[in-house]
């Protein structure tokens, strides 16, 4: 069942990557140092003064993401924060030097 688990996280987690509707995608943003991984499994605002148009990739982003945990909780009989926080350890995985994670005390880090 872990197997399985991780193999549905890590899928749900590469089809949120690449947002169809915005014009700036979420790597772009990463790249760009606007958005990065929180510890919640969600991204978040490394810049709070960040152009709109990042909120909204932001939000839409952790919507898609919210839903994915919430159908993964539910098929593996495990909590939604349980989820979300194997989606951290991925993206803590699959980031790259130069972009933002959080670290435990919420502070934005340069990985």
């Amino acid at each position: 069942m872990k197997n399985a688990f991780s193999r549905i996280l890590l899928l749900g987690c590469l089809l949120l990557i690449v947002p169809i509707s915005f014009a700036l995608t979420l790597q772009e943003a990463k790249n760009d140092g606007l958005v990065g991984e929180q510890r919640n499994g969600y991204v978040g605002l490394v810049v709070e003064s960040a152009p709109v148009e990042v909120v909204a990739l932001t939000r839409d982003i952790n919507n898609q993401r919210r839903e994915l945990y919430q159908q993964i909780a539910r098929e593996n009989g495990v909590s939604v924060e349980q989820v979300a926080a194997l989606a951290y350890e991925k993206a803590v995985e699959a980031t790259p030097a130069g972009q933002y994670l959080q670290d435990a005390s919420g502070a934005w880090i340069k990985k």
